[in-house]
């Protein structure tokens, strides 16, 4: 049986971050499932579609595939055969693939594509679902979290990198507002898993957050 880590939380706890080095150092597929809603929401803001519209959204399934490849510099996300990797990570985007992820048949969608690669890879996978819904049966299943504050901080700085200007404040009432959806929307709501490694992240550097998921991971295996 294929191994898989699940790694869950909320926006900007740098999920995504952990679950690629943890990938790396286990020789293992990484699986960024919120880059899989992003594709999803760019499509939809490509075509006018309105992120409120779910009867227009739920058409508008049947005309997308989403699709993974993997290659040496990481996961690229296929739009209908299309690397949407440069064009999913900006704040419309990001906007309304928080609205479309309530909706079940989007999910529905995703979760099916994401059980089938984790059926044929070891997989981490990172999401707000995925030890829950995604994958309730994963090796191992950590709840990553932090504060407000540091979340907000660390969305700056990837602001800054990128040349772009960032108000705390502004960052930290968006993510208050992600947060507020993405625990309460009535399919797959955001919780940790039962049996999930809680992680606080707030004081912990990338590298300490790396390797306390690997020794969890082989202190059971």
């Amino acid at each position: 049986m294929n191994k898989q880590i699940a790694i869950d939380g909320p926006a900007g706890a740098g999920k995504s971050t952990i679950a690629r080095l943890v990938a790396k150092q286990l020789g293992w597929i990484y699986v960024d499932t919120g880059a899989m809603y992003r594709a999803i929401a760019l499509y939809m803001t490509r075509n006018g579609i309105d992120s409120s519209d779910k009867e227009s959204i739920t058409a508008a399934l049947d005309n997308i595939d989403v699709s993974l490849s993997f290659g040496d510099e990481g996961q690229n996300v296929l739009l209908n055969g299309e690397n949407v990797n440069g064009f999913i990570r900006n704040e419309e985007v990001s906007a309304v693939t928080s609205k479309i992820s309530v909706y079940p048949e989007v999910r529905n969608k995703l979760t099916l594509i994401q059980k089938s690669i984790a059926e044929s890879e070891n997989v981490v996978m990172d999401g707000r679902d995925i030890g829950t819904s995604v994958l309730p049966d994963a090796t191992l299943k950590i709840f990553l979290t932090a504060g407000e504050y540091a979340r907000a901080k660390r969305r700056a700085l990837e602001y800054e990198a990128k040349g772009k200007t960032a108000d705390i404040e502004e960052i930290m009432e968006d993510i208050r507002l992600r947060d507020e959806r993405d625990y309460t929307r009535s399919v797959s709501p955001l919780r940790q898993a039962e049996d999930a490694v809680l992680i606080d992240s707030s004081d912990m550097s990338i590298d300490e957050v790396v390797n306390t998921i690997i020794s969890l991971y082989n202190a059971n295996n």
